[in-house]
């Protein structure tokens, strides 16, 4: 029986070595790609607890940004009203003066150029707090995700502070700019309405819209001008020396310079700006409604077009706008431009260009 087998073996040997040989492989074979699926299953757990890690980050970052701005509204109403005080001009037509119209013609312009500049100023403070606390969260992100503390950190505390000092050129000279432009758009807009004159508010929508093609479209400079300084000499004083964290405040500030200037940041600006004036003129509505007990007719779609105010008695609904816009309690127009989906969508894009390693970026 024995001698059979092995007659039988030698008979077939080479097909055994062969079977071997391929159960041999087959196993190793196996054996490797197990090993690479547990490879790649563990990289994509990695890329995943990153990529999580990662929009945590963006979120809470987000966060952040919403409650800078809100914190900002305060100072910023302060710089505006310092600047067009018109509750003085208030003060004094109670003492009835003699030149009442006289002063009532600058509350007029006064009035109409704080508002107006209110809503350009916040616009204006959310787009850029949003670049500027995006371009801080990347790099943060960066300096973090090392997992130990970076030897170079590129966005130290102390720079981080001297970078969002810059806001103070919107809330000083820029904001001063801005008035000046506003207000000479105001007077060309309203200075030959006269204080008795009615207006709808279509018609008072109408002079909105002629006072921001003339500061939009006839100013040399463009928008971004009034958010940060844009010449070197401003920055390099802005960055206050030449240390080390000096030189990483100005390569911040010419980031952001260069933020500004894009095409894409001037779409979220004007959607910022078109959202704003809408949401005011939104405010406004409310004044104009038609009496109770009026005829249905006066009800339907275009009924606010039939209503009218003498300019007089729309002045000092305009003059007061100031504090639903520039409120420190959250209210619908600064919640209408944190939540606008451009301003959302440009965040995510500053934050990951600048949260992406240089070397993935080429």
């Amino acid at each position: 029986m024995f001698s059979s087998v092995w007659n039988f073996v030698k008979r077939h040997k080479r097909k055994f070595i062969v079977t071997g040989a391929v159960v041999g492989g087959v196993y190793f074979l196996g054996k490797y790609a197990q090993s690479k699926i547990r490879e790649l299953q563990e990289k994509e757990a990695t890329e995943y607890i990153a990529l999580a890690r990662r929009q945590f980050h963006f979120e809470s970052n987000q966060r952040t940004c919403n409650m800078t701005v809100v914190s900002m509204l305060p100072p910023l109403r302060e710089a505006i009203t310092n600047q067009l005080n018109s509750e003085s001009l208030t003060t004094i037509l109670k003492t009835r003066p003699a030149n009442k119209v006289e002063i009532w013609e600058d509350l007029k312009i006064m009035s109409f150029t704080r508002t107006i500049v209110a809503v350009y100023s916040t616009c204006m403070l959310v787009v850029l707090l949003r670049v500027q606390l995006n371009i801080i969260g990347g790099y943060l992100y960066l300096d973090n995700s090392v997992g130990k503390p970076p030897l170079s950190p590129q966005a130290p505390a102390e720079v981080q502070q001297q970078y969002l000092s810059s806001i103070q050129h919107l809330l000083g000279d820029g904001l001063t700019q801005l008035i000046t432009v506003v207000k000479k758009a105001v007077q060309n807009s309203l200075e030959g309405v006269s204080l008795k004159q009615s207006l709808s508010l279509l018609e008072l929508e109408q002079q909105l819209c002629w006072i921001r093609a003339e500061v939009e479209g006839a100013s040399e400079r463009p928008l971004s001008w009034y958010m940060l300084a844009d010449d070197e000499n401003a920055l390099a004083d802005q960055a206050c020396g030449l240390t080390e964290n000096d030189v990483l405040t100005i390569r911040l500030l010419n980031e952001t310079r260069d933020m500004l200037d894009s095409p894409d940041f001037s779409v979220v600006l004007n959607a910022c700006l078109q959202r704003g004036f809408s949401r005011l003129l939104d405010n406004l509505a409310e004044f104009f409604r038609p009496p109770p007990g009026d005829s249905p007719s006066s009800c339907g779609p275009d009924s606010l077009s039939a209503v009218s105010l003498p300019l007089a008695k729309i002045i000092p609904i305009i003059n007061g706008q100031i504090n639903t816009i520039c409120s420190e309690t959250p209210g619908h127009f600064v919640q209408d431009l944190l939540m606008n989906d451009h301003v959302k969508e440009f965040a995510a894009n500053v934050y990951e260009s600048f949260s992406t390693p240089q070397e993935l970026q080429k």
